[in-house]
């Protein structure tokens, strides 16, 4: 099957449906979190934003994630580092010294073969059908001249329009400086992670929920958060400090 960088769900029949911000190698903790928000894996489905590895010391369990049914993520920048790396030895050392990679370099070549190959699929956005309305769902950003509808259309066949939705962190600067920003037009809300900040941060139709899980050394972030968007919103936390586990955020 050919990659598609654009994957649409249909409204859930069933159960309920969440979002979850950058794990970073916090699988355990995602576990509790999802224990507290009484998710049911035969009916609810979660989505994450990407940045599922690096600096949490449960990197190498992302395959059991990615393997589960009820589980479907985007890539990340952190993905597509992994991915990059393989063939820039410049960027394997920067991302294996300083942007959390350290874990790869314990990890057998089988195990691997294993993460690329369930990473190189994940797709650059979602959209799901939810109570709430259509719900977009992208890693970083995108441009802020782009309704929805053009993103879509202009990531399928522009590498930089999937570079700024990987990397950009023009939005969550201009709100946080501003307090305010634009809707996206053409969508009912957008879902946003890769920029940690202390609180879910919300600005019109457009949610940052990167509230940084595995940099718990810093006072204000260690903490995971979901969102549910179906059948209604509502946010769901868990201090990652209260676990006691490792990291390695280097």
């Amino acid at each position: 099957m050919p990659y598609t960088p654009f994957k649409f769900f249909a409204k859930n029949q069933q159960g309920k449906d969440f979002v979850v911000g950058d794990i970073h190698g916090s699988f355990t903790a995602l576990e509790h979190l999802l224990k507290q928000a009484a998710f049911q894996p035969a009916t609810d489905r979660l989505f994450a934003v990407g940045d599922l590895i690096d600096r949490g010391a449960e990197s190498p369990r992302v395959t059991e994630f990615l393997n589960y049914p009820w589980f479907y993520s985007i890539m990340g920048n952190h993905e597509r580092m992994l991915l990059d790396s393989a063939d820039d030895p410049n960027l394997y050392k920067s991302w294996t010294s300083y942007n959390g990679g350290a874990w790869w370099n314990s990890v057998s070549e089988q195990q691997r073969d294993t993460i690329r190959q369930a990473v190189v699929e994940l797709p650059i956005a979602f959209e799901v059908a939810t109570g709430i309305g259509r719900v977009g769902i992208v890693h970083a950003d995108i441009p802020n001249t782009m309704s929805w509808t053009q993103f879509v259309q202009e990531m399928q066949s522009n590498p930089e329009c999937t570079e700024y939705a990987l990397w950009s962190r023009n939005r969550f600067r201009r709100i946080r400086t501003l307090g305010c920003g634009s809707p996206i037009q053409g969508i009912d809300h957008v879902v946003f992670g890769h920029s940690p900040t202390p609180q879910v941060l919300q600005a019109g139709n457009v949610h940052f929920i990167d509230t940084g899980a595995a940099l718990q050394e810093e006072a204000e972030l260690g903490t995971l958060t979901l969102l549910q968007i179906h059948p209604k919103l509502s946010t769901h936390q868990l201090n990652t400090r209260t676990l006691n586990l490792p990291n390695t955020a280097e």
